[in-house]
């Protein structure tokens, strides 16, 4: 019970909560995605980002699907 007092004196402490309600929380949810977007593009680990991976399963798939069509 007592980190839930935190939580909810922390929470109360975001400016907003009668104009907007919850969604007083939006801008520090746009600002998580934007640096979790930051990172999987600029990050490395070991040698390739999250994209590199991504683009290389993608044309992996591409291929497969055409081998199996025959082409």
């Amino acid at each position: 019970m007592l980190v839930s007092n935190r939580v909810k004196r922390l929470l109360t402490l975001v400016p907003g909560e009668r104009r907007f309600g919850f969604y007083r929380f939006l801008p520090f949810f746009f600002v998580l995605g934007g640096a979790m977007e930051w990172f999987m593009i600029n990050v490395r680990i070991g040698k390739e980002t999250f994209y590199d991976v991504y683009r290389r399963k993608r044309s992996e798939r591409l291929y497969e699907a055409r081998v199996e069509k025959g082409e």
